[in-house]
C-alpha cells in the first residue's frame, strides 16, 4: 500500500436521517490513498447509506466527507457530477452495464463525458482490455458475456477514468465463488497498480479478507475498525 501523509478520503462525524431513523451516526474513518477498506456489518447498519455519501449520491445531514481535501458534502448538484466524473469510479453488484454498447464503448463511456480526445481513450481502453482479459471480447454486448466477464468490464469502465477512490457495493453478490475469487483478485490487483484507494461494502469474508482494513457498522454507527493483511 503506498503511504501517504494526506488521506484520499477523510470521513469525519456523518450523521444521516431518512425521517425519525437514524441511518448513520458520527461515523468517521481515513482512507490512505491506495488502501482498501471493508465496510462490514449486518444488513440494515448503514453501509450502502454511507457508500452513497461517499460517492456523493446523497448528502449527509452533519459531518463532513473529504476527497483528496475537497468537501464532497458542501458541493452543489453540478460539481458533485464532475466529482463522481473525474474522481470516483463505482462498481455494483449487478454491474449495471449499457445493454446496446460494445465492452470497449461501456469502458470508453466515462472518458466520452469527460471529453477526453478519442486516441487517448482508445489507448486507455485498450490498455485496460487487455488487463482484464477481454481484448478478444472488446466488440461484444454485454447479453454475450458471462457474469464474470460483466464484472470484469465494469471494473474497467470504474477505473478507465484513473478516479482517486473506487467505491463498491457488493461486488462478488451475483457471482459463483469462482468468479468472485478473480474479481477480488483482480480489485486487489488493479488498485495496487493504481493506488486508486479502495472502500468495499460486504457481506463476504472472502471479499473482505483482501483488504488492509475493516470498518464494521451497527445501527449506523462505527463498532470497530481493524487493520488486517490482505489474503
Amino acid at each position: 500500500m503506498p503511504v501517504s501523509s494526506a488521506p484520499a478520503l477523510a470521513v469525519s462525524g456523518v450523521t444521516k436521517h431518512y425521517g425519525p431513523r437514524r441511518v448513520l451516526d458520527a461515523v468517521s474513518f481515513d482512507v490512505a490513498p491506495g488502501e482498501r477498506v471493508a465496510l462490514t456489518g449486518p444488513s440494515g447498519s448503514g453501509k450502502t447509506t454511507l457508500l452513497n455519501c461517499l460517492g456523493g449520491v446523497d448528502r449527509p445531514d452533519s459531518g463532513e466527507i473529504r476527497l483528496l481535501g475537497a468537501r464532497i458534502d458542501q458541493l452543489d448538484a453540478d460539481g458533485l457530477n464532475l466529482l463522481r466524473r473525474e474522481r470516483v469510479g463505482t462498481v455494483f453488484q449487478f454491474f449495471h452495464l449499457l445493454p446496446t454498447l460494445s465492452v470497449a464503448e461501456n469502458i470508453e463511456l466515462p472518458l466520452q463525458l469527460l471529453r477526453v480526445p478519442a486516441p487517448e481513450r482508445r489507448e486507455r481502453v485498450a490498455t485496460l482490455l487487455i488487463r482484464v482479459g477481454l481484448a478478444a471480447r472488446a466488440a461484444a454486448l454485454p447479453s454475450q458475456l458471462s457474469g464474470g466477464e460483466q464484472q470484469r468490464v465494469a471494473i474497467a469502465r470504474a477505473l478507465v477514468h484513473r478516479p482517486a477512490l473506487l467505491l463498491a457495493d457488493e461486488p462478488t453478490g451475483n457471482l459463483d465463488s469462482a468468479n468472485g475469487a478473480n474479481i477480488l483478485a483482480l480489485l486487489r490487483e488493479l488498485t495496487d497498480e493504481t493506488g486508486t484507494a479502495l472502500v468495499l461494502v460486504t457481506h463476504s469474508e472472502e471479499a473482505a479478507a483482501i483488504c488492509h482494513r475493516r470498518v464494521r457498522l451497527r445501527d449506523g454507527r462505527v463498532v470497530e475498525a481493524s487493520a488486517s493483511s490482505p489474503a
